[in-house]
């Protein structure tokens, strides 16, 4: 297929053009997904004139397959699980349980480098959007809109660059909007759609805060 994206900043940028009639909103937030969505997250709160904050959404890989999603976390304790791959792979309640605690482990740890002492935000009653560099199986987005529908926001939208469309049906059941440039037929993984699709770092991440939130990396 053809590349559609030449890197997460372009793909944040043409991304917020379909976000425009969001601009202005005096309760709109963006949340971006560590790590890979945050760069396409930047792109979108600033052409937004939004503030840019994080979700951080960790997947429980399949033993044996980590790129398999079998569910994933989120900050505020939410969980979700693909009962169909714990099925199909028949996984044991003690194997989910070693994941989900190494996982939570490492979501414990983006957030004290990411965030350090910085509050989280409120989220009651303020329209979101959700912001990722791409969705597969919808796992990992799926467990963070458990986390914020405890926040009682007025609106989530979550808003991707690409996605299958038969995960982004399912998400639409879920949220007040879903916003996604394409849905490549056949999809193998969100990658394929990007010239340069290079890991995101911790230390990109830390830098796009400190410069959205006007602070240097410590």
């Amino acid at each position: 297929m053809d590349i559609l994206f030449e890197n997460r900043t372009d793909a944040g940028r043409r991304l917020a053009e379909s976000l425009r009639a969001y601009a202005g909103r005096s309760d709109l937030i963006v949340l971006g997904l560590p790590r890979g969505g945050v760069p396409v997250a930047y792109e979108v709160a600033r052409a937004l004139e939004a503030p840019l904050d994080l979700l951080i959404v960790r997947k429980l890989g399949t033993p044996g397959n980590p790129e398999l999603a079998m569910g994933a976390i989120a900050s505020g304790g939410a969980s979700v699980l693909n009962r169909d791959v714990v099925s199909i792979y028949r996984i044991s309640d003690e194997v989910i349980e070693k994941v989900t605690a190494k996982e939570r482990r490492e979501l414990e740890r983006r957030e004290r480098l990411y965030r350090g002492d910085r509050p989280y935000p409120e989220l009651e009653n303020r329209c979101i959007i959700v912001v990722d560099d791409g969705i597969a199986t919808g796992a990992t987005i799926r467990a963070g809109l458990a986390a914020l529908r405890r926040k009682n926001p007025a609106r989530i939208v979550v808003a991707v660059p690409l996605a299958p469309m038969d995960t982004l049906a399912r998400l639409r059941a879920e949220v007040d909007e879903a916003v996604c440039l394409t849905t490549p037929e056949p999809f193998f993984a969100v990658g394929q759609g990007y010239r340069d699709f290079s890991q995101t770092t911790d230390d990109e991440v830390r830098e796009i805060l400190a410069r959205s939130w006007g602070e240097s990396p410590a």
